[in-house]
């Protein structure tokens, strides 16, 4: 079955998509999951990512138990406060995100009590992580902009989840990506 290549009304015509395409591929077994978001990279105004939105998408997947946000020193208050009301916990670094994120997603490769790693992010450098989670026989979905998403990150993941503009999104599985 080929994934749904483009979803455009209501959030709940959206959600439906999603839950029918990944649905579909979870058997019975409810997944473990880690999200992970590259703060930086992803929560910007011109992307209009809504973690509220990934988190819904990933509920029917599975139940996600561990849920992190990476932020920079400059991040503001408001952010802070707003994805500590959606329910993450937030990282904050004094420098790039991008080592923090990688030594989270490695303890979550080693952790037993998780299967899946999704991370939001456009970034090619976490393709290892993504490559290492899937070695140690995680299953990776990867959110990433339209905009700016590494190519090899896509066709690193099992699943890749393109957010685009006006809340419009396309999923790929890796064959696809």
């Amino acid at each position: 079955m080929a994934p749904p290549k483009e979803v455009a009304g209501s959030l709940k015509d959206r959600l439906a998509s999603i839950r029918s395409y990944f649905g579909k591929r979870r058997g019975r077994k409810r997944r473990k999951i880690a999200l992970l978001v590259d703060g930086p990279n992803m929560l910007r105004k011109e992307f209009e990512i809504d973690l509220g939105e990934i988190k819904e998408m990933l509920r029917d997947f599975g139940d996600i138990r561990v849920g992190k946000v990476f932020l920079n020193q400059f991040a503001s208050e408001k952010l802070i406060q707003a994805v500590e009301n959606q329910g993450f916990e937030v990282v904050i670094s004094t420098s790039d995100v991008d080592v923090p994120m990688a030594i989270a997603g490695m303890e979550m490769i080693y952790n037993d009590n998780i299967d899946t790693l999704a991370l939001v992010t456009r970034d090619t450098d976490f393709k290892p992580l993504v490559l290492k989670a899937r070695e140690k026989g995680k299953t990776t979905i990867v959110f990433g902009a339209e905009e700016g998403l590494s190519h090899a990150l896509k066709n690193a993941a099992d699943y890749v989840v393109v957010l685009k503009k006006n809340k419009e999104f396309e999923i790929l599985g890796a064959e696809e990506g």
